[in-house]
């Protein structure tokens, strides 16, 4: 996961629609969310294991129960997204999550990187 400032941690969290949380004696060694406007849209976002307990199927344990939770709450019509980072999309996959690219590819920027792009006449 990238770094984020506490205020955007701050801001952010609260509006979680679920999450999850695997903790070992009181710390969090995983977690994952999903974030999104309740109805048409959800991305699940943060999925993450400690580096030590990676490759022990708690990121299996983390995305079962997401999936269970959006097969639960989110409408048939309901378009679930992610991005799949390395290796982790073969993960995905086993939840039903297919590669769009090239029709859709992923597109991102981080607010402090960017300078205002002038827009080009068409």
């Amino acid at each position: 996961m990238s770094p984020k400032t506490l205020e955007a941690a701050r801001k952010g969290l609260p509006n979680t629609l679920y999450g999850v949380s695997l903790q070992r004696d009181g710390e969090v060694i995983g977690m994952g969310r999903i974030i999104g406007d309740g109805g048409c849209f959800y991305t699940v976002v943060d999925i993450a294991v400690a580096p030590e307990y990676q490759g022990r199927g708690l990121g299996k344990r983390i995305m079962t129960a997401l999936d269970a939770w959006l097969r639960k709450n989110a409408e048939p019509s309901a378009y679930v997204t992610l991005v799949a980072d390395g290796e982790a999309r073969h993960l995905y996959a086993k939840y039903g999550f297919v590669e769009t690219a090239p029709a859709s590819v992923n597109m991102e920027y981080i607010v402090a990187s960017q300078q205002p792009q002038q827009q080009q006449p068409e």
